[in-house]
């Protein structure tokens, strides 16, 4: 369907009886089939105006019953009732369509509009996809795979992404990635340990070590040598003048490469949280120097231990006395 005009609405089409009981007295049977034919009249003079408003697509968040979709069929309209909210929300925020409550006095500013309405297959789903949207500012992306786990996997490493990308728009500083800014800072962490005394060196030294895990799990994820890598990053990160300071894993050939001018990057501000949020979590672990323990839950274990190895005792006397 090209260019076509859509309906949103938040009413039922269907007939339903009402919720409330109602008691009707009539002098004259002829009008009790007046009274059947009123809620017959309502309905189709709904229908009618939905027509008439010259929409090609109706889409509700209640009820549309199988009436209304015979009715809007015959007429060359498609239908779609009980949408969900946010998808409906979606939908008219794309098309430019608002929502009605009523089908009373419906012009063309109140429906949406988009280049292409079609309905299409999916495996064994169908979709109704809106291309070319007046409004549209998003997208819908269809993941597929042969289990459920596959799809969730995809699902999380895709938020991941687009979550970095949308970091990464607010706030514009970005640093090497691959495992390259952790390189250069390990390197200057070793530096700067050789010119502090005490037991202090040996942390700062540790926490120069723990930095270089970023890029030996790169290197174990993409199935490289990690010693190999880490050695020739060490070398690179340690040439004069700074020439080796953007290298960092390149997963795709297992060796090195400059991050920086292959469009490898991380946001400054992920980078400064994750090291951040590292920090915190060791600083929590090491400062717990006890752990607390329920003495009556030990007492109880032991008790019952007790007991069992009286009662074996018992029975062994007793067989020594037999004899």
């Amino acid at each position: 369907m090209v260019k076509p005009k859509i309906l949103a609405l938040n009413l039922e089409l269907e007939l339903k009886s009402e919720k409330d009981n109602a008691e009707v007295r009539l002098s004259d049977p002829s009008k009790y089939q007046e009274i059947v034919d009123a809620e017959w009249n309502i309905i189709y003079d709904k229908l009618e105006k939905c027509v008439q408003s010259g929409a090609n697509v109706v889409l509700s968040r209640l009820a549309i019953g199988d009436l209304a979709t015979q009715y809007f069929a015959d007429r060359g309209l498609f239908c779609a009732g009980r949408v969900e909210q946010a998808d409906l929300d979606r939908c008219t925020r794309a098309t430019g369509a608002a929502v009605q409550t009523t089908v009373n006095d419906l012009n063309d500013e109140q429906l949406g509009t988009c280049d292409i309405f079609e309905e299409i297959q999916v495996g064994s789903e169908r979709f109704n996809v809106f291309r070319g949207c007046t409004e549209a500012k998003t997208c819908t992306l269809v993941l597929r795979g042969g289990a459920e786990q596959f799809i969730e996997e995809a699902a999380r490493s895709l938020n991941d992404a687009i979550e970095i990308v949308r970091r990464a728009t607010k706030n514009a500083a970005v640093v090497p990635g691959g495992g390259a800014i952790d390189m250069e800072l390990s390197k200057c962490l070793k530096e700067y340990a050789r010119t502090v005394e005490g037991k202090s060196q040996l942390f700062i030294h540790a926490f120069a070590r723990a930095l270089e895990v970023i890029p030996r799990q790169l290197c174990d994820n993409s199935g490289c040598d990690a010693t190999d890598v880490l050695n020739k990053l060490r070398q690179k990160h340690a040439s004069p003048n700074h020439e080796g300071l953007n290298f960092g894993v390149d997963v795709n050939s297992g060796g090195i490469l400059d991050t920086f001018a292959n469009f490898i990057w991380e946001p400054a501000l992920v980078k400064c949280n994750a090291i951040a949020a590292a920090c915190e979590a060791t600083c929590l672990i090491l400062s717990i120097d006890e752990t607390v323990r329920n003495p009556r839950s030990e007492d109880a274990q032991g008790g019952g231990g007790g007991g069992r190895g009286g009662g074996r005792g018992g029975r062994g006397g007793g067989r020594g006395m037999r004899r």
